[in-house]
């Protein structure tokens, strides 16, 4: 059972439809209640880094996915915006993120007369750095669909996973223990998106 949070910031039809495609049961909810009792989390997320963090806390969901990650070690997939709460900070804005894996988020700046378009919206390869459960079976050329205008550098290399270039080079899967961060979106991202989540419900 994936439990996927609710806190009103994500794309949550489109990962339950791939869940189901999958067959693997996942629920939806934003009941603290069930976030407590979850084997596995998902915190999906479009929008504004400051918007999340603040709906986080509003919630009372920080308390309860701190003891779950940290303590507990539930395993938890934060994917496209919810890669970044999983880092200290963002160019975004001025709330701290979970803090959970040490990095930050930064604004793509290309040099002078270069043509690539903020955000960064389509498909793009992926480059793996070092092995991880959750990208287990993957192809070399795996390509996944992005869209994000902020990219994630984390602190320690040995947290990266994957690596993509658009412009610079920035970190497109990380990983520290039980948590996992994918910057794409994997449900929008067929047989390579379906192969992640795959690996994701295995763990």
């Amino acid at each position: 059972m994936i439990t996927i949070i609710d806190y009103g910031m994500g794309n949550l039809g489109s990962i339950q439809n791939m869940f189901k495609k999958l067959k693997i049961e996942s629920l939806t909810t934003s009941d603290l209640n069930e976030v407590q009792k979850a084997k596995k989390l998902l915190l999906p997320g479009v929008g504004a880094f400051d918007s999340a963090m603040q709906r986080i806390h509003a919630s009372g969901l920080k308390a309860v996915l701190d003891r779950k990650v940290i303590v507990d070690k539930t395993p938890i997939l934060g994917i496209c915006l919810g890669m970044q709460l999983l880092i200290n900070s963002s160019e975004e804005g001025i709330m701290e993120g979970l803090g959970w894996i040490p990095g930050k988020a930064s604004r793509f700046l290309f040099p002078t007369g270069e043509s690539l378009k903020i955000p960064h919206m389509g498909w793009n390869y992926v480059h793996e750095v070092r092995s991880s459960p959750l990208t287990a079976h993957l192809p070399d050329a795996s390509r996944f669909y992005f869209v994000h205008s902020f990219y994630v550098k984390v602190i320690d290399p040995r947290h990266v996973v994957m690596r993509t270039h658009y412009g610079v080079d920035f970190d497109s899967v990380i990983q520290l223990d039980n948590i996992y961060g994918a910057q794409f979106h994997p449900e929008k991202s067929h047989k390579f998106g379906m192969r992640l989540l795959d690996n994701f419900a295995a763990l």
